[in-house]
């Protein structure tokens, strides 16, 4: 489908169902990042990722400027993760015992290996600037977002995101070698 976001908006106002599955499609990669930065358990982070269409079901009718709906959702869905987090920190794990009793699938030395690999990406990740950090979370979504959506998310001039993405990618490369680890 073709559409601008207005177009896509309207018509899902209006009922289209296939304008409702061309804006999920366009922003589920956005809201997806925005999950992941928060660094929620997966089954919160999908339980976001769902409130935060409900909540633009909910307001379709009030959406003022569709063409800044990446805007939104990247919004809504941060206030979804955050209310997730302020949540959790009041419930406390239980020691059910059945929880200990899931089978082990994969071999001890791969998930070793991938333990050790996300470690050190991710203390490569960390030692990036914020700046960084929240452009090469939301370019490495399932779904990217266009350089537009994602302008408007981090308000960085669209000339600047593939320069600065080469930049931060080699940042990261660096830290990564420094530590020891080969990125290859």
């Amino acid at each position: 489908m073709g559409s601008s976001i207005s177009q896509l908006v309207s018509a899902a106002e209006g009922g289209d169902r296939e304008a409702w599955d061309a804006l999920v499609e366009r922003f589920a990669g956005l809201v997806w990042s925005i999950t992941r930065a928060h660094n929620l358990p997966r089954a919160e982070a999908a339980d976001a990722v769902q409130t935060t269409w409900l909540r633009l079901v909910e307001n379709l009718d009030r959406i003022q400027d569709p063409e800044r709906l990446g805007a939104w959702l990247a919004t809504t869905a941060k206030r979804e993760c955050l209310r997730s987090i302020r949540l959790g920190a009041r419930e406390l794990p239980t020691a059910d015992e059945w929880a200990l009793d899931t089978p082990v699938v994969e071999p001890l030395d791969r998930d070793l290996l991938v333990s050790e690999r996300d470690s050190a990406l991710a203390t490569a990740f960390a030692k990036l600037g914020e700046r960084c950090r929240a452009l090469l979370r939301l370019l490495s979504a399932p779904e990217p977002p266009s350089y537009e959506e994602v302008s408007a998310a981090l308000g960085m001039p669209i000339g600047a995101i593939g320069p600065t993405r080469a930049r931060c990618l080699q940042k990261l490369r660096g830290h990564l070698e420094l530590s020891g680890f080969d990125p290859a």
